[in-house]
């Protein structure tokens, strides 16, 4: 991995509008059918489900930070629970949610921005993207687009699931898009509890197979220029739900994030 570099305000500036202006054409211009229907009625199948906690402690990280987090998700919960994804549509996170802006509502949370913590209107918002790439890795849906998380800002607490197994977000360029090459409808339910953001994709019909999602070579490199770099593989087995019996096994993606803490135990000995 490259040492990181420091871009000017204008080369920044330029890239925003660039890839801005590129992504609102995709939206409207390019013909491709993105999911926009939301029902209140569910789809009968549970296909997988998932949830993280709202709040953990984060060292150096303002307990409001979480708690304005929860607000901005409730916003953003409102334009995804009940979507449904049907055969050949795609879902863009960023397209339905729209700009998180203090118009709507949102406050200010926990942002990552360089591998620093921020305070930001529409915080806290890539737990939902998070959330939502963990939970499509486990169906037939295919991810289309995401973005891994370039820095690996908090060491692991009570980490459940690989790292790497998220992806990040930011309007509108930094998206989330997932594809549905199947015969049936999907549809996200997505609810708060007083501790957890709780995210389901349910579907029309029961499927014939399940999935367990794990990391490979998963190692930590001292590089040249001083820090520290952790990577992964990600892959999936694949499952004859009935039988239980292993019918295959699927790369899904590489990580590499640049590490923000010292990886290194203090008070160890060689």
């Amino acid at each position: 991995m490259q040492k990181p570099k420091k871009r000017s305000y204008l080369r920044r500036l330029y890239g925003i509008l660039h890839y801005t202006i590129k992504r609102k054409w995709q939206w409207h211009c390019s013909g491709i059918s993105f999911a926009a229907r939301q029902e209140k009625h569910l789809l009968p199948e549970l296909i997988f489900k998932h949830q993280t906690p709202l709040r953990r402690p984060l060292k150096g990280v303002d307990i409001s930070m979480q708690e304005n987090k929860i607000t901005n998700l409730k916003i953003a919960l409102k334009n995804l629970d009940g979507l449904v994804l049907e055969p050949g549509q795609r879902f863009s996170y960023w397209r339905q949610i729209g700009n998180p802006t203090r118009k709507k509502g949102y406050v200010k949370g926990m942002l990552l921005h360089n591998g620093t913590v921020r305070s930001g209107i529409g915080g806290g918002l890539c737990q939902l993207s998070n959330l939502l790439y963990w939970m499509t890795l486990h169906t037939p849906l295919t991810v289309l687009e995401r973005w891994r998380h370039s820095y690996d800002v908090f060491p692991d607490v009570q980490r459940k699931q690989p790292f790497g197994s998220g992806a990040t977000c930011a309007y509108p360029n930094i998206d989330l898009q997932i594809g549905n090459p199947t015969k049936e409808c999907f549809q996200l339910h997505l609810t708060l509890t007083e501790t957890h953001l709780v995210g389901e994709w349910r579907s029309e019909k029961a499927l014939n197979e399940e999935y367990e999602v794990f990391e490979k070579d998963h190692k930590i490199d001292h590089e040249w220029w001083g820090g520290y770099v952790r990577r992964n593989s990600i892959y999936r087995k694949v499952f004859d739900k009935a039988s239980h019996e292993e019918k295959g096994e699927e790369f899904i993606t590489s990580n590499e994030a640049l590490m923000m803490y010292n990886p290194l135990l203090e008070g160890s000995s060689s």
